[in-house]
């Protein structure tokens, strides 16, 4: 059976990490794919490299990464078979969840548009030009391509699920050698006292936590002093020091934990030493920015929340309200 070739996959990173003097982080990480890839595979991957493989070659493909749509272009259209193979091969890394994307006039209506979060955090970013980027929880890596899309000069995503990685890998197949790289790896798998970014995001991930002071120390050590973090995660309406915590599930969820107010979420921030964190958003998700799609036909949104009262989620708690948060490391 054939095997995901890692080495290939990152050894330009692994390269870098070298050059850079990031020699722990380069060996740690050879262990975690090695263990990841070799030692412990996941069942699915042979199936996820087989739908790799159908994607076409198309060379010369162009990528624009300013849209809302990460799209692939070519020099000439792609014929009947083309178009077939690669419908085929997208088709059987379903589902997709955080997006969208357009391959080559093939569109991807992704669970989450998650174009309307970038446009709402894009306006409050420091200028990502030339910057070094950690994306933690980054799913498919739609926000990483959106971040080079920016001018960053270099970006990682961490997400341990490995369908994503394989979503992430179809588009990098066109695009070749760009400074966009993903990890099938945890937030606690990288590396103490990293203090290398300029920017860290951490968008949807703090609920999951059942630490969240400890998750918030862990991205202030990814980044270099004076560095900019990008918080956004689900809050709750309340005064300072409140957060509620679900009994069992939040949405049909079983790992949230820790749904803070906004107020509270700036205390922890200032306790866990982040300075001049501000609120640059506060949005309710609607069935409109999260639903079930061609490409996605699970459950979604609409299932999680009370259909007599559609504000509330079927366990009773109020309905999914996301604030997001930008803070610097002193």
């Amino acid at each position: 059976m054939a095997t995901f070739d890692w080495q290939g996959c990152y050894q330009a990173l692994l390269n870098e990490l070298n050059n850079e003097g990031q020699e722990r982080w380069s060996d740690l990480l050879t262990q975690q794919l090695r263990r990841r890839f070799e030692d412990n595979p996941h069942g699915d991957i042979a199936r996820w490299m087989a739908a790799l493989a159908l994607l076409p070659e198309v060379p010369h493909a162009r990528a624009r990464l300013d849209t809302s749509a990460v799209t692939l272009s070519a020099e000439t259209p792609l014929n009947e078979s083309q178009l077939e193979q690669l419908e085929s091969g997208l088709r059987g890394l379903m589902p997709w969840r955080k997006g969208p994307f357009d391959f080559f006039g093939t569109y991807i209506d992704t669970e989450w548009r998650s174009d309307w979060k970038w446009d709402r955090v894009a306006p409050y970013l420091s200028d990502l030009s030339g910057r070094r980027i950690l994306d933690v929880g980054c799913g498919s890596g739609y926000h990483c391509w959106r971040m080079l899309g920016e001018g960053a000069g270099r970006v990682i995503g961490i997400d341990p699920g490995l369908l994503f990685l394989f979503q992430f890998l179809s588009v990098k197949k066109y695009l070749g050698t760009v400074p966009v790289d993903l990890l099938p790896v945890r937030m606690e798998d990288l590396p103490g006292k990293l203090e290398s970014f300029d920017t860290t995001f951490s968008m949807g991930v703090l609920y999951h936590r059942r630490s969240p002071l400890d998750h918030l120390l862990e991205l202030k050590d990814t980044l270099r002093r004076g560095g900019e973090l990008v918080l956004e995660t689900l809050v709750v309406d309340g005064p300072e020091g409140y957060s509620l915590m679900p009994e069992d599930r939040y949405g049909q969820m079983r790992n949230v934990w820790f749904l803070p107010t906004c107020d509270t979420l700036l205390r922890w921030l200032d306790r866990t030493g982040f300075r001049d964190a501000r609120v640059v958003d506060v949005t309710e998700t609607t069935t409109e920015e999260q639903r079930q799609t061609d490409w996605m036909r699970f459950n979604s949104l609409a299932d999680f929340l009370d259909p007599d009262d559609p504000g509330k989620t079927i366990e009773g708690y109020p309905g999914p309200k996301r604030a997001t948060i930008i803070a610097n490391k002193p």
